[in-house]
C-alpha cells in the first residue's frame, strides 16, 4: 500500500511539474482597451486563432476573421460576437493556397477597411492530406501566402502606427533546413511533410527576422511566436480514428488549451515596450533565442528574394495575374493609436455580419540584437 502511495505521489508531482513547466501557460497582458482598432486574425474558426480573436474582440477590436470556409468562418464570427459582447466582428475568405485569394482578400479588405493594427497570421498546416500540388503547399500555405499578404496590406498598416505583425510559427523551426534549390518542390509522403512542415517553421522565424531589418524606422514591428504545445484541432486532424480515444485523454493532460496557445501571439501583438525585440522569436511571453539557422541574416535575405518571386509580387505592384503561377524553382509595446486555407490540415473559419464583403464577387487579384531584458507581462 505504501509502495502504492509513494508511487502515487511520484506520479502526481511529476505532473504537476510537466503541467507548470510546459502546459500552463503565462497569460497575456499589454493593452487593455483596443477600442478603434483593427485586427486581421487568419484561421481564427477554431483552436488557437478563435481565442486569439476573442480576445481581441473583448478589449474592444474590430477583428476580421479570414478564413477558407465561409460557413464555418462565419459561425465563428457569430459565436465570437456572442461570447465577447462585441459586435465588431466579421468574416472574409481566404485561402492561403491560392495566391488569387490572397490579392481579392487583400484587395477586398483596403476597399473595405480603412484601418489595420495588427496582422495575425495564425493559419498553418501541418501535412498536404490527400491533395497533391504542383508546389510546395506547405511553404505555400504557411510562409508564401502570409509574406504576400503581409506585402499587400503594408500601405494600411503604415498609415495605422504604430501596428504589428505576429506570425505564429513553432518550435519546429529548430528542425527546419532551407534546401533552396528545392523549396517549392512538391512534397509526397509523412516524411517529406515532416520535414516541409519544420522547415517552413524556419521560414516563418526568417521571415520576421527580414521583415523587421525592412521596416525598421517605420512605426510598424513584428514578431515570430511560439504557442507552445497545444492540442488543437491541427493536433488531431491527422490522428487515425482508432487511435483518438486513446490520445485525447492524454493530450487533455499534457497539452495547452487552445486559450493558453493564444497567450503568446497576444503577447507579441499587445504587450508594451517590446519594439526593441522586433524580429525576435518568442515562446511563453518571452524572448527565446534561436539556432544559428534561424538567425541567418544572409538566407533571410535569400528567402525574401525567393518569397517575392513565388508570390509573383512584381516590382511596385500588388498581382500580375488573376491566376495562380505554375510553380518555378525556388533558385530560378506599444501604444496602439486611436482566419486560412481550408486544405486537409488547416485550422479554419464562421456565421459573419451582413456587413461581411463577399469575396466571390471580387476580381481576383538586421540583424536584430538581444540585449535587452523583455518587460514583463
Amino acid at each position: 500500500m505504501e509502495a502504492l502511495l509513494l508511487g502515487a505521489g511520484l506520479l502526481l508531482g511529476a505532473y504537476v511539474l510537466i503541467y507548470y513547466n510546459l502546459v500552463k501557460a503565462p497569460p497575456c497582458g499589454g493593452i487593455a482597451n483596443l477600442r478603434g482598432r483593427t485586427a486581421v486574425v487568419t484561421g481564427a474558426n477554431s483552436g488557437i486563432g478563435k481565442m486569439t480573436a476573442l480576445e481581441l474582440a473583448r478589449r474592444g477590436a474590430r477583428v476580421v476573421l479570414a478564413c477558407r470556409s465561409r460557413e464555418r468562418g462565419e459561425a465563428a464570427a457569430y459565436d465570437l460576437r456572442q461570447e465577447s459582447g462585441n459586435n465588431e466582428i466579421i468574416f472574409m475568405a481566404l485561402d492561403l493556397a491560392s495566391l488569387a485569394s490572397v490579392r481579392a482578400f487583400a484587395t477586398a479588405f483596403l476597399s473595405s477597411e480603412p484601418r489595420l493594427d495588427i496582422l495575425i497570421h495564425n493559419a498553418g498546416i501541418s501535412s498536404c492530406g490527400r491533395t497533391r500540388e504542383p508546389f510546395n503547399l506547405l511553404l505555400r500555405v504557411n510562409h508564401v501566402g502570409p509574406f504576400l499578404l503581409t506585402q499587400l496590406l503594408l500601405s494600411r498598416l503604415k498609415t495605422c502606427t504604430p501596428s504589428r505583425v505576429v506570425v505564429v510559427s513553432s518550435a519546429a523551426h529548430r528542425r527546419g533546413c532551407l534546401d533552396f534549390t528545392r523549396l517549392n518542390h512538391p512534397v509526397v509522403g509523412r516524411q517529406q511533410e515532416l520535414r516541409a512542415y519544420a522547415d517552413s517553421k524556419l521560414a516563418n522565424v526568417l521571415f520576421v527576422r527580414q521583415l523587421a531589418t525592412q521596416l525598421e524606422g517605420t512605426g510598424i514591428t513584428c514578431y515570430a511566436a511560439h504557442p507552445g504545445p497545444v492540442n488543437s484541432e491541427l493536433f488531431l486532424r491527422h490522428v487515425p480514428g482508432w487511435l483518438r480515444p486513446l490520445l485525447c485523454p492524454l493530450a487533455w493532460l499534457v497539452l495547452r488549451a487552445p486559450r493558453g496557445g493564444a497567450q503568446t501571439p497576444l503577447y507579441c501583438a499587445l504587450q508594451e515596450g517590446i519594439e526593441p525585440f522586433s524580429g525576435r522569436y518568442f515562446a511563453n511571453c518571452h524572448v527565446e533565442e534561436v539556432p544559428p539557422a534561424a538567425r541567418d541574416d544572409r538566407a533571410a535575405h535569400r528567402l525574401w528574394e525567393v518569397s517575392k518571386r513565388l508570390a509573383r509580387l512584381g516590382s511596385g505592384e500588388e498581382a500580375e495575374s488573376n491566376e495562380d503561377p505554375q510553380p518555378e524553382d525556388a533558385e530560378a509595446p506599444f501604444s496602439l493609436r486611436s482566419s486560412q486555407a481550408e486544405d486537409p490540415a488547416v485550422s479554419e473559419p464562421y456565421p459573419a455580419s451582413q456587413n461581411s464583403p463577399d469575396l466571390s464577387k471580387v476580381i481576383h487579384r538586421s540583424q536584430i540584437k538581444a540585449e535587452p531584458k523583455t518587460p514583463a507581462s
